[in-house]
């Protein structure tokens, strides 16, 4: 089954590969306002009292009038927020060469991943083993994969996987990016009941979710639509929740029926950047960028899981050399991302991470805020190995003082993901 194929740009193997990529700060970039790209429900964050910042290369809503960051992050973990993720870059890849081409550049073993389930994997760098993107791929077939990467690395994605399909002479692969596909995030413990109405309201016939778990994914189809919902149980919150693809034409229609139906009860609220980003933070979820980067292999990362095991045993992926040897022994890890519990002000990017009572530096943080669930600051960074263990007591530089902070296992606060029993 197809995404909407007006929504489809063929790029196959043509993509420019000069394209430059800029590095992002947490909310705000360096494009001038007029060149920044629209979601299809830029009009819609605009009319709703949203305050607009540049985000990767997007128009994008931080929060919204007569709401505070705390507030609305503390209505998602209550109730359900929606999240305009369009920026988002979604992909398909079809035919024989699809999966010895994720195969190569990732190293995740997708031979065991069954069809409509999802799983997060990495791009990674031929020498270094360093990620060059964080994805999410989900198999609709065994030559058929939707893929979502990051915008802020999308020339880079796109450079990425162009010059690897050339490099394996892959003429038998389709790629194909959905230009202007709408994606939006309805997330938190009323999510389900919110969409299970309206999908139901919408196909004329009940419309069970009992059974599409974490990680899984569907169609639905919808006459009135003309089109059918790509709908995956996922998100970014450490909430139950779901991430449903639509056609640029419909993604508005969508959006406004589904805070209609959760406008009974007083249910749903738009939610932005601000609450997305304090929500994974609390779940230990990483923001590439920051907490991931290029320089960062999956085991370092805190990834290990990603890595298949036959995969690194085989070796056949680009950075396998270092990726492999990281995943036989942690003697060859020099630093793991943590979380940590920071007394005093909160520890934000780029703090020094000491050995307590000393100015040997041992790490830094790549995240922090500020924890409206627990009342604590909390932050994620990189540490030595040696002083990863949980409980260790390290020294944090915030505003030129050493705070106290210790290492803290993640994520800060359960998940409540909906999985199969």
């Amino acid at each position: 089954m197809l995404l909407p194929r007006t929504a489809r740009l063929a790029s196959t193997l043509r993509i420019a590969v000069n394209s430059k990529f800029n590095a992002f700060s947490r909310f705000y970039s360096d494009a001038a306002p007029g060149t920044l790209a629209k979601t299809p429900l830029h009009d819609l964050h605009v009319a709703k009292g949203a305050k607009m910042v540049p985000f990767a290369g997007y128009s994008m809503p931080v929060l919204y009038s007569g709401e505070s960051v705390g507030e609305s992050h503390n209505w998602v973990r209550e109730k359900a927020g929606l999240f305009d993720v369009s920026h988002m870059v979604q992909h398909r890849l079809t035919g024989p060469g699809a999966l010895p081409f994720l195969h190569f550049v990732t190293p995740s073993d997708l031979t065991r991943l069954p069809q409509f389930q999802s799983t997060l994997s990495v791009f990674l760098h031929p020498t270094t083993g360093g990620i060059v993107d964080d994805l999410i791929i989900t198999s609709h077939g065994p030559e058929d994969f939707y893929i979502v990467t990051n915008a802020a690395c999308k020339d880079k994605d796109l450079a990425y996987m162009a010059r690897n399909m050339r490099h394996l002479s892959s003429s038998d692969i389709k790629h194909e990016v959905l230009i202007g596909q709408g994606l939006v995030a309805l997330q938190g413990p009323l999510a389900k009941d919110i969409l299970t109405e309206y999908l139901t309201g919408l196909t004329g016939s009940p419309v069970d979710l009992s059974k599409l778990y974490f990680g899984t994914s569907m169609f639905v189809e919808i006459p009135s639509l003309g089109e059918k919902l790509h709908v995956a149980r996922a998100g970014y919150t450490g909430e139950d929740g779901f991430e449903i693809s639509i056609s640029e034409k419909n993604t508005e229609t969508v959006t406004m029926g589904l805070l209609d139906v959760g406008s009974t009860g007083d249910r749903i609220r738009l939610s932005g950047l601000g609450a997305r980003d304090s929500l994974r933070l609390e779940a230990g979820m990483c923001l590439y960028g920051h907490d991931l980067d290029d320089t960062t292999t999956p085991i370092e990362g805190g990834l290990k899981w990603l890595v298949g095991k036959t995969r690194a045993m085989d070796g056949n992926f680009l950075g396998a050399e270092i990726i492999s040897r990281q995943y036989d022994s942690w003697s060859f890890v020099p630093r793991r991302r943590v979380g940590f519990i920071v007394e005093g002000p909160p520890a934000r990017e780029d703090a020094e991470i000491v050995e307590k009572g000393t100015d040997d530096v041992i790490g830094k943080i790549t995240s922090g805020c500020p924890s409206p669930t627990l009342g604590k600051n909390i932050a994620m960074g990189y540490i030595q190995s040696g002083f990863h263990k949980q409980g260790t007591e390290v020294g944090i530089k915030v505003r030129g003082k050493e705070r106290s902070g210790t290492v803290t296992k993640m994520p800060f606060v359960e998940t409540k993901y909906y999985k199969a029993p």
